[in-house]
């Protein structure tokens, strides 16, 4: 997800970031240090930051709803196998943003990786749904992760495969473009400036190198798969890039690749909207983009649960603690799934076996 300020290194402020950013809330709740070995969860130490790590400050606005369900599936029932088709069960991985021990571990949970952190669940199907980096201490680490699970999948006859989400192109903004100006519709914007302020990690932007850009720039967008629509953000922006899923895939990436500063703002501005998918009207969206791209259920990232729930205070709550996440929600008449749990505001990384039984 793409939050506002953030607590990094001093960059200039100005009101054409106003765009794409939100009122402050909540801090976060404590540090984090990630563990020296794969699968091991390191608890959060009570002084200390990684060096380089910037923790940032959680702002999303409060969505007080009441037509969101949680599902808790039993962990005993939802790595269950499906029967015999060729293919191996589906997996969806919610936002990650740096969090790899959390991620390994509930990896692990899944049955999808052994106590080595390979990959040993033979012909699953593994999906993430986008946002690997910024805000987490080790965006990198995610992202080599996961490319080394696509290989060693492949290899045993599944497959682990990624879409595009908005910190993707926020990352991949501030390599290429840095300080350079853009149009941000209210005014003149830059990308380093957008990614400091969103969480922007400077140990990920240090560990950066051209195979990580080129793996992010070649990220499909939309993917439909056993009738589930995967997507990265709650919007309907998608329609602005094609009427089929290979025509907005071929969009993003032939956009990405023209390396104009200004169109990959726009697409990351874009891909930044969110909670399309609520009140009045909600489910008539979910339903366009079915119409559009196929499948019978969005599945999606970017907004965190919590908010979507409206069970997290503003600054001047008597009581701040952050809800308990369990397990994906499903609204808007039972068409879209989210899939972020809150892993950036101590909630949980979500790994969930589809289809979905509500």
């Amino acid at each position: 997800m793409t939050q506002g300020a953030g607590q990094g290194p001093e960059v200039e402020r100005t009101a054409t970031l106003r765009d794409f950013r939100v009122p402050a809330y909540v801090h976060e709740t404590g540090p984090y240090v990630p563990s020296a070995h794969a699968g091991e969860v390191a608890p959060p130490p009570e002084e200390t930051y990684p060096e380089g790590y910037t923790p940032t400050q959680r702002d999303l606005p409060v969505i007080n709803r009441g037509d969101t369900v949680q599902v808790t599936v039993d962990p005993e029932t939802a790595a269950a196998p499906q029967a015999s088709t060729g293919q191996g069960p589906l997996y969806v991985v919610g936002d990650v943003h740096g969090y790899l021990d959390q991620l390994v571990s509930a990896l692990q949970e899944k049955g999808l990786l052994d106590a080595s952190g390979n990959w040993c669940a033979g012909t699953a199907r593994l999906w993430f749904l986008g946002d690997f980096t910024d805000r987490g201490p080790d965006g990198i680490g995610v992202i080599d992760l996961v490319m080394r699970l696509s290989a060693e999948a492949a290899a045993a006859g599944g497959y682990c495969k990624a879409l595009m989400g908005n910190h993707e192109l926020l990352l991949l903004g501030a390599k290429r473009f840095g300080d350079t100006p853009v149009n941000s519709g209210a005014g003149t914007a830059t990308f380093q400036a957008a990614w400091l302020l969103n969480g922007g990690q400077k140990t990920d932007m240090d560990r950066l190198q051209d195979h990580h850009l080129q793996w992010m720039s070649r990220l499909d967008a939309v993917e439909e798969v056993d009738g589930h629509l995967l997507v990265h953000s709650d919007t309907t922006a998608y329609l602005d890039y094609g009427r089929s899923i290979e025509e907005v895939n071929d969009t993003v990436r032939e956009t990405i690749t023209r390396n104009d500063a200004d169109e990959v703002w726009d697409l990351f501005r874009k891909f930044t909207k969110r909670f399309s998918f609520r009140d009045e009207g909600g489910a008539e969206a979910v339903r366009r983009l079915l119409d559009t791209y196929g499948g019978t259920r969005i599945v999606h990232g970017h907004s965190p649960i919590p908010y979507l729930l409206g069970e997290v205070g503003a600054e001047d709550d008597e009581d701040n603690s952050d809800p308990v996440i369990e397990g994906p929600h499903v609204y808007a008449d039972g068409l879209a799934i989210a899939m972020d749990g809150g892993v950036t505001m101590a909630g949980k990384l979500l790994v969930q076996q589809l289809p979905l039984e509500t």
